[in-house]
């Protein structure tokens, strides 16, 4: 049975440059487009967190303004029949990354609060890694790579083809100006070969056994790619 970690942040507010906070978390979308993709597929699908605290989806993400009624219907119908699970994820200190065989990180500005520092995200990701496990992540969820530091403190992703979402997405949404550190620049900076496409576009990146998508609008897609690699 193929089995998926998928690792969501625990953290509801994104600490903005002068130190003001903005309300985030899990953009539902993302969480929701591949947990519903994965589970269909007949995967078995765990989530974890740091501390094993229960994920917030972003407000704005469930907002029939932000992202239209149908899909702010599906949302909550998916997070309501699910919420047993969301509600009570695996501490992610306790995980023991031999036994799955991907690991999958949805965005949200979460990521770029906790993930992108955690030492239990850090380590799985090298432990599957090196594994050759499958490692994805979509919009700001590439942030969780920036926690992988090897023995010699190297990133293991440098050099590696990814994407995440732009820094001229990050400015059309309006969260650039006051932003910590954007993370299509931070990922460049660390070495990573960054491909993008145009704003808002399904744009999906391989590179072995790292799959990466741009934005929200890339999660059924990177689910896609991630199902046919295991399958």
């Amino acid at each position: 049975m193929t089995k998926i970690l998928i690792v969501l942040s625990a953290a509801d507010k994104w600490t903005r440059a002068d130190g003001s906070l903005y309300e985030s978390g899990v953009w539902a979308q993302e969480f929701v487009d591949l947990d519903e993709a994965f589970v269909r597929a007949g995967f078995t699908v765990d989530l974890a967190s740091p501390g094993g605290i229960m994920p917030t989806m972003d407000k704005r993400s469930l907002d029939p303004d932000m992202v239209g009624e149908s899909v702010a219907e599906r949302m909550r119908a998916y997070l309501g029949g699910n919420a047993a699970r969301t509600e009570h994820p695996l501490v992610l200190a306790d995980i023991t990354t031999a036994n799955y065989d991907a690991v999958v990180v949805p965005g949200g500005h979460g990521p770029v609060e906790d993930l992108y520092k955690d030492p239990d995200m850090g380590r799985v990701l090298i432990e599957a890694d090196r594994a050759g496990k499958v490692i994805a992540a979509v919009c700001h969820g590439p942030a969780a790579l920036l926690a992988a530091r090897d023995e010699n403190g190297r990133w293991p992703f440098a050099g590696r083809k990814m994407t995440a979402l732009s820094d001229e997405e990050e400015i059309a949404f309006g969260t650039a100006e006051n932003a910590p550190w954007l993370l299509a620049d931070t990922l460049r900076k660390q070495g990573a070969v960054f491909e993008q496409g145009p704003n808002w576009q399904v744009h999906v990146v391989k590179d072995g056994n790292l799959f990466t998508g741009q934005n929200p609008q890339s999660s059924t897609a990177l689910a896609e790619v991630v199902i046919a690699a295991l399958q």
